[in-house]
C-alpha cells in the first residue's frame, strides 16, 4: 500500500500526517510526503511584478516548503517511519492537479490530507485543495480534521 501525505505547514497538514503514521505502522505501507508549491511565474508577463521579484518569492515559498518538509521528516523519523519520498514541487498546474498528478505517477493508493490548508479563509468547511483532491483523484482520499478542543 502507498499512502501520499501532502504537508503545507497547516494544523490540518500536521494532523494528517500523525494519522497517517498510525494507518503506515498498522499497515506496513509506504508513505511518501510532499509540498507543492505553485508557481507565480507562468502567465505572470503581462502583470506588474518583475521577474527578478517573482523569483525572490519562489525562493522564498520554496525554503518555506523545505523547512515544511523537514519537520514531517523530523515527525516520521520520530515514531520510526523512513518515507519513500519527500520532496518540494514546484507546479505550473494548480496545487490538485500536482497532487493528483504524483497519486497517478506514483500508483497512491490512498491520500491522507487534513481538511484545511493554510488558508485563513473560514467560508468554506472544506479547502478548496481538499475538495478538488477528493473529487478527482484517481485513489482514495482520507481527509482529517482537527480534533475537537
Amino acid at each position: 500500500m502507498k499512502v501520499l501525505v501532502p504537508v503545507d505547514g497547516s494544523k490540518h497538514s500536521l494532523e494528517a500526517l500523525k494519522t497517517a503514521i498510525e494507518l503506515v505502522k498498522a499497515k506496513g505501507a509506504e508513505i511518501s510526503v510532499i509540498n507543492v508549491v505553485p508557481s507565480i511565474s507562468s502567465g505572470m508577463e503581462d502583470h506588474e511584478i518583475s521577474p527578478a521579484k517573482r523569483e525572490r518569492v519562489t525562493d522564498s515559498m520554496t525554503r518555506y516548503a523545505d523547512e515544511v518538509i523537514n519537520k514531517a521528516v523530523e515527525l516520521l523519523a520520530a515514531a520510526s517511519v523512513k518515507p519513500a519520498h519527500t520532496r518540494t514541487i514546484i507546479s505550473e498546474s494548480s496545487v490538485p492537479e500536482a497532487l493528483i498528478d504524483f497519486a497517478e505517477k506514483e500508483k497512491v493508493d490512498l491520500i491522507v490530507m487534513g481538511s484545511r490548508g493554510m488558508s485563513t479563509s473560514a467560508r468554506f468547511r472544506m479547502g478548496s485543495v481538499a475538495t478538488q483532491v477528493v473529487k478527482y483523484s484517481p485513489c482514495s482520499v482520507y481527509v482529517v480534521k482537527l480534533p475537537a478542543a
